[in-house]
């Protein structure tokens, strides 16, 4: 949730363009369009905005995205980083997961300083 500031400079300078599909909002400056930012939905983390928004904040885009931007057969869905949260790829054998590996193949030979 914006602080305090945030929030009164978005209500009082803020122009609104649009809204992705997780909820962030996004804006322009009334008096200087080249100014945008983000206020973000729940928690403020970076990854949370789609490569299409995260192009017009750093203006390589224009114009904002529409929800009728162009669609490719071979993109997924936007998924922020998950790290450190309990949705986060944890592989076989990690801590959280029992923390059994599987055994060495052999192959390997730990370094020892005398040769």
């Amino acid at each position: 949730m914006p602080n305090m500031t945030t929030r009164f400079l978005t209500w009082r300078f803020g122009r609104k363009v649009g809204e992705d599909e997780f909820g962030n909002r996004y804006y322009t400056d009334k008096r200087d369009e080249g100014r945008r930012w983000v206020v973000y939905k729940g928690i403020e983390e970076g990854s949370k905005v789609p490569p299409l928004w995260s192009a017009w904040l750093h203006h390589t885009l224009d114009a904002p995205p529409s929800e009728d931007g162009p669609q490719y057969a071979w993109e997924k869905p936007h998924e922020p980083n998950l790290t450190g949260t309990p949705h986060a790829y944890r592989p076989r054998g990690h801590v959280t997961r029992g923390g059994k590996r599987a055994a060495a193949t052999g192959d390997y030979q730990a370094w020892s300083p005398e040769g």
